[in-house]
C-alpha cells in the first residue's frame, strides 16, 4: 500500500478548493487551538496557522466559507467572527465555484478514486482502506452529489498550493477541528 502514497496524493492533491481574498476578513486573533498533539506524530506540520478572524459577510454561522484565490476556509462564527484555515485547492482546470452542501461525514474514510481519475491516472489502486496512508486523510466532508470532498492530507506541504483535482485539503489537524464544529446540511459557499 506504501507505494501509492505519493502518487495518490498527487492525485488528490487536485481535490482540493482555493481560498480568495476576502474583504470581508480582519486578522485580529490567533490560533484557537494550540498545543494539542497531533494524533499522526511528529510528521503532521502545519503549513498555515489557524486563527480566529473578524467577519463581515454574508454567510451565516455555521456556513464555510472558501476563498480559492485566497487558498483559506472559513468556519463562520457567530458574533461576527470566523475560523479561518489554510486549504490546497483544484489545480487550473480543476478549480470551480459554487454552493455545496456537507451530505456525509467520514472519520479516516476508504477512498475508490473515480472513473475520471483513474482514466488520468491509471497507476491508482482501485479502493484503498482509511488510514494514515490513506490520501483522504483524516476526515472527510462529502460536498452533495459531487466528487468534491473537505478532506485531510498527509502532506502538509500542498496546503496553500493548487494541486488536487477539485477537492479542499487541509492538515490533518485542522480537517478534525472542522470535522467537530460541522453538521451534516452546512452550506458551503466556494468563491472563485
Amino acid at each position: 500500500m506504501r507505494r501509492y502514497t505519493s502518487g495518490l496524493v498527487a492525485a488528490l492533491a487536485g481535490l482540493c478548493v482555493l481560498a480568495s481574498p476576502a474583504a470581508a476578513f480582519d486578522y485580529d486573533m490567533s490560533n484557537p487551538s494550540p498545543g494539542q498533539g497531533s494524533l499522526l506524530g511528529s510528521t503532521q506540520q502545519k503549513a498555515v496557522e489557524r486563527e480566529i478572524v473578524s467577519y463581515s459577510g454574508p454567510q451565516s454561522p455555521g456556513n464555510i466559507f472558501i476563498s480559492t484565490s485566497e487558498r483559506r476556509l472559513y468556519y463562520v462564527l457567530p458574533g461576527g467572527k470566523a475560523v479561518k484555515y489554510g486549504v490546497g485547492v483544484g489545480r487550473p482546470g480543476f478549480a470551480w465555484g459554487g454552493t455545496k452542501t456537507v451530505t456525509r461525514k467520514a472519520e479516516w474514510p476508504a477512498w475508490t478514486p473515480p472513473s475520471q481519475m483513474l482514466r488520468r491516472r491509471p497507476d491508482l489502486p482501485r479502493h484503498m482502506v482509511g488510514g494514515p496512508e490513506n490520501p483522504l486523510g483524516a476526515r472527510a466532508m462529502y460536498l452533495g452529489s459531487s466528487l468534491y470532498r473537505i478532506h485531510g492530507s498527509n502532506e502538509p506541504d500542498t496546503i496553500g498550493q493548487a494541486v488536487s483535482s477539485g477537492c479542499i485539503r487541509m492538515t490533518n489537524d485542522d480537517v478534525m477541528d472542522l470535522y467537530e464544529r460541522v453538521r451534516v446540511g452546512t452550506q458551503v459557499f466556494v468563491q472563485r
